[in-house]
């Protein structure tokens, strides 16, 4: 080579310039002819020391493009150190971030891709408009959101990348050499949004930047085949043609030719061809068709390291090809194999992802579908995943979706299981671990340090630390939040190192780990909990005593059948108010009664529970939508529940626990706050408001330490949030406003605007007793989001409040005085004091007392939430 040449005849001053000549000429003969000895000698030219920043940057290229062609993480770890120290010898905007994206696309290290996003960011400011790299800053940004999305799934990231994509793609005219790769980019986040939103229009726009990407001549041939191939297999399961589904499995043997062994995408063409052949077995019943996809799926694991971020979607793919094959031919290794397969999934090298917790739902599907004793562990599995996943965001509300579309019906399937197999304390850890994960994950940044405190020095330096680090979420609930930024990540680094920290400490080592059976059971000293489970397997209620295992009563009723009572209920609450639907209303009541209270009153009479006993109620799923405390025959010389027992709610067995933990000292001083908005800036007129605040004032006026009123122009957000901060008990009497698209906007509507329950989460008050909440709607849920319970009460609650009344519909104006006047009076105690464990049976004597003064609906409006 002419390079060779000369760095032998020249001067040695000029040897260093010469040897990064010859590196990079090496570089691009292997990009071209692909000969594996060029790219090696690049790399191993000695080091140069004039512009040392341009040597080290090029040495990276080379090692990453080794690494892409051997797979050696040792040379991709290499690249990176290398482009670390070329990016401090120059100025901001010169380093490639490539070797970062594609350590994070080998290992799954989220930091990785956090940090590329960052620096990809930096390299567009200083790449404005007319600059000639800004469409591959454009690019690149956008291509690592994407990698962002798949692995979180915030929708945010996906927009923010197909604007991105637009965007390049408009500097990258007809003729440009990185058109294809515009076309091609824009094209599968396209298709990746309509896997999110079923939108049509993205997908067949996708299909079209996909073939038009394929028209021109580029280096990237098998990716734009598969590419293709992929979002014509998208319309095919949407649209059902098989000559769709045939030009798929074409379009991956294309690219699987391109693609020989030791390609780094050679898995993932083996993996599609195998997908697309194992659905074509699904429509048609050909047996070579699954026979071939197994044997692909099978060389595709193989060619994965065992901490690669794809192995457990491989591993369910092959395991999927297996159990179709089972169910066609019986082959028992073939049953063997599957669950084999399976059994790896616990012991994942990195830190579970979106598609790692998929993977662990559909092995719990399998265990189902083939009554496998697996069915139990697979559970479990995914519901660890689940909480690494969860520790993953942070608290805020536009992470709900996310946090929901994980949960499912993973937890209520995961009771199912255990009460089949007869693992009933099981099902009470699984169900408890897997539902209101977004406030269990709150929680964990309130919880109480006493105990640690009192450990030693030790102790109280991590109790400290753990505070500090905690009050993160409280600052979270903006939608303008960046949850990816260093200062968000590095917190959070910061506060899983102390919580490993603490655990190590002796008596410690389960702190915050999802709670056992025997710390549950800790919910049940003052009365039984019953925990209503609707699954799609099956409906069941667990009663747990102070002692002893939970009590099953299975009940005669399918998730459907509840589902189907929830809605007509619901349809009937929307109505209340305009007309008289008592009959309508006893008929679902009647319905509870029968099918599913019932059945669980008889159980606790059996088991000797006393009538007026309080009693709990836990519901999951669609029967977190229904009144439980009003089932009954509602019939003559019958009684119904309220006649029996008296009922509270509790979101989940943790809540009510800490609930009772932050028990009030006697002589704690009592300040109370009534606080009423009777004409709001939006809404109707609330005629009763001053009246109501006035009854209240005269029945505790005489009781309290201080009593402090809000009314009108004085209720305002500022001032209703100052109060909580001085005052432990609450009355509140005003609009009640659910915000069913974003729970966390939920409000109570004050004189200048909304009181939400994002502002109320995130401030810190201490020694909360009881809330009165004498508005609309503040106990309803949210169907897209029962498994979270995220409603008004709840917040009050999570906020500290041991002990809240809320309503679960609309509340007549004159009926919530007249409540007030009858239930204050019974919420003192013996000493002339207010006690908030005295409030259940406060409202339930106080609604007895007016039974005959108003409509059936308005007499069990109210619930009790608490201790």
């Amino acid at each position: 080579m002419v390079h060779q040449i000369g760095l032998e005849l020249c001067p040695p001053s000029h040897r260093s310039w010469r040897l990064n000549k010859l590196a990079l000429s090496l570089r691009n003969r292997f990009l071209q002819g692909g000969i594996m000895s060029d790219l090696d000698g690049a790399i191993l030219l000695p080091p140069c020391h004039s512009n040392r920043s341009i040597f080290l940057n090029n040495l990276a290229l080379s090692l990453r493009d080794r690494f892409l062609q051997h797979g050696m993480m040792s040379d991709l770890d290499e690249a990176i150190e290398l482009n670390r120290a070329a990016l401090l010898r120059r100025p901001p905007g010169h380093s490639d971030r490539s070797s970062l994206r594609d350590r994070f696309l080998q290992r799954g290290i989220m930091s990785d891709l956090d940090e590329v996003i960052d620096l990809h960011r930096a390299a567009l400011l200083l790449r404005p408009l007319g600059h000639s790299d800004r469409s591959s800053s454009l690019n690149n940004l956008a291509a690592s959101l994407h990698d962002r999305f798949l692995q979180r799934g915030n929708m945010s990231d996906i927009d923010e990348a197909i604007e991105l994509h637009w965007a390049a793609l408009l500097l990258r005219p007809p003729g440009h050499l990185d058109r294809s790769s515009s076309l091609n980019n824009l094209a599968a986040s396209l298709r990746d949004r309509f896997l999110q939103r079923g939108t049509m229009s993205d997908l067949d726009e996708a299909i079209d930047f996909h073939r038009a990407a394929l028209l021109l001549r580029s280096p990237d041939r098998s990716m734009f085949l598969n590419n293709l191939a992929a979002s014509i297999h998208d319309r095919f399961k949407q649209q059902g043609i098989m000559s769709d589904l045939d030009e798929v499995i074409e379009l991956h043997r294309a690219a699987l030719l391109l693609r020989l062994p030791g390609h780094s995408d050679r898995s993932s063409s083996l993996s599609n061809l195998a997908t697309s052949l194992q659905d074509r077995f699904l429509q048609c019943g050909i047996m070579s068709d699954l026979d071939e996809a197994i044997e692909l799926h099978r060389a595709a694991l193989e060619l994965l390291p065992l901490c690669h971020p794809n192995r457990s979607m491989f591993l369910d793919n092959l395991a999927l090809s297996l159990r179709d094959r089972f169910q066609q031919r019986g082959v028992q290794p073939d049953l063997d194999e599957v669950f084999g397969l399976c059994s790896q999934l616990p012991h994942l090298s990195h830190a579970a992802s979106r598609t790692d917790l998929n993977v662990a739902k559909s092995w719990a599907a399998s265990a189902h579908i083939l009554n496998h004793d697996s069915a139990l562990l697979a559970y479990k599995t995914a519901l660890n995943f689940l909480d690494q996943q969860v520790a993953l965001l942070s608290s805020s509300s536009h992470h709900l979706d996310v946090i929901e579309e994980a949960v499912s019906s993973l937890a209520t399937d995961a009771f199912s299981c255990s009460v089949r197999h007869d693992a009933m304390t099981t099902a009470v850890e699984l169900v408890e671990q897997g539902r209101a994960v977004f406030w269990t994950q709150l929680a964990r940044f309130s919880t109480p340090l006493d105990e640690l405190s009192a450990s030693g020095d030790i102790g109280i330096a991590l109790a400290e630390e753990f505070k500090r680090l905690s009050v993160r979420p409280h600052n979270t609930f903006d939608q303008s939040t960046d949850d990816q930024s260093p200062r968000t990540r590095q917190l959070t680094m910061q506060w899983t190192d102390v919580v490993t920290r603490i655990r190590m400490l002796s008596g410690f080592s389960r702190f915050l780990l999802p709670p056992l059976f025997s710390d549950l059971q800790k919910a049940a000293e003052d009365g039984p909990v019953i925990i209503l489970n609707a699954s799609q397997y099956s409906c069941d209620a667990l009663i747990i005593h102070s002692t002893g295992d939970p009590i099953h009563a299975p009940l005669d009723i399918t998730q459907a059948a509840v589902s189907e009572l929830s809605s007509e209920f619901q349809s009937l609450a929307e109505q209340f108010g305009s007309s008289d639907y008592r009959d309508e209303l006893i008929s679902i009541l009647r319905k509870l009664w029968a099918v599913i209270v019932g059945p669980v009153v008889q159980v606790l009479r059996e088991t000797k529970v006393n009538p007026g006993s309080r009693i709990w109620w836990c519901p999951t799923a669609e029967f977190t939508l229904l009144p439980l405390h009003a089932a009954g025959p509602y019939k003559k010389k019958r009684q119904n529940l309220s006649d029996i027992y008296i009922s509270s709610y509790t979101p989940t067995l943790a809540t009510l626990i800490r609930a009772r933990q932050r028990a009030s000292r006697d002589a704690y001083p009592q300040h109370f706050v009534a606080i009423g908005q009777g004409d709001p800036v939006r809404g109707r007129e609330l005629k009763c408001v001053a009246p109501g605040l006035a009854v209240v004032a005269e029945c505790l006026e005489p009781v309290v330490s201080s009593f402090t009123s809000l009314e009108d122009s004085d209720a305002t957000v500022q001032g209703a949030l100052d109060a909580l901060n001085h005052n432990q008990w609450l009355h509140l009497a005003c609009h009640g406003i659910p915000n069913q698209t974003q729970p966390f906007e939920s409000s109570f509507a004050m004189h200048d605007g909304p009181l939400m329950i994002k502002d109320i989460i995130r401030s810190d008050r201490q020694n909360l007793e009881f809330a009165f909440l004498s508005t609309c709607h503040t106990a309803m849920g949210d169907e897209s989001s029962r498994h979270e319970s995220i409603h008004l009460a709840a917040a009050m609650q999570f906020s500290g409040f041991r002990s809240v009344i809320g309503s679960m519909w609309s509340v007549d104006d004159d009926v919530a005085r007249q409540v007030a006047s009858a239930f204050y009076g019974h919420l003192v105690d013996s000493s002339g004091r207010l006690d908030c464990t005295r409030a259940a049976v406060a409202l339930h004597t106080a609604m007895k007392s007016l039974r005959k003064k108003m409509t059936l609906e308005q007499q069990i409006v109210f619930v009790h939430i608490g201790v």
